[in-house]
């Protein structure tokens, strides 16, 4: 387990803004409680409470990564009408300490499914 410091800052916020993700032309998850995340140089990640998701056309995948910031993230498929987006969704289910707020979120691929929108 790796600490964020100033060679490798994260910043856990909320977002201020409605988040909708869309796959299959359904609404998957929609909120206004979405934290952002910012690591290092990535893009900023953001993650939607499990509660604000249509966690039924989630299925978990075999996938799982790690991360020396974060912890051990599993992944699900959306399945929506028979068709499948593999690992378009993660989660890391028992974060490190530094990024609890986290714990309960999932996070999406953007370039696996129709649309995240803010507003």
């Amino acid at each position: 387990m790796r600490e964020p410091g100033p060679d490798h800052p994260i910043t856990i916020a909320p977002h201020a803004n409605r988040v909708r993700v869309s796959a299959g032309g359904v609404a998957v998850a929609d909120t206004r409680a979405a934290l952002r995340l910012s690591e290092a140089s990535y893009l900023p990640v953001l993650y939607i409470p499990r509660a604000d998701a249509t966690f039924a056309l989630f299925r978990r995948s075999a996938r799982t990564s790690h991360c020396p910031y974060k912890g051990e993230a599993s992944y699900y498929d959306i399945v929506v009408d028979g068709a499948v987006r593999p690992n378009a969704v993660w989660s890391y289910e028992d974060p490190f300490p530094a990024v609890e707020a986290i714990r309960g979120h999932l996070a999406f691929y953007p370039d696996k499914v129709d649309a995240i929108e803010e507003g």
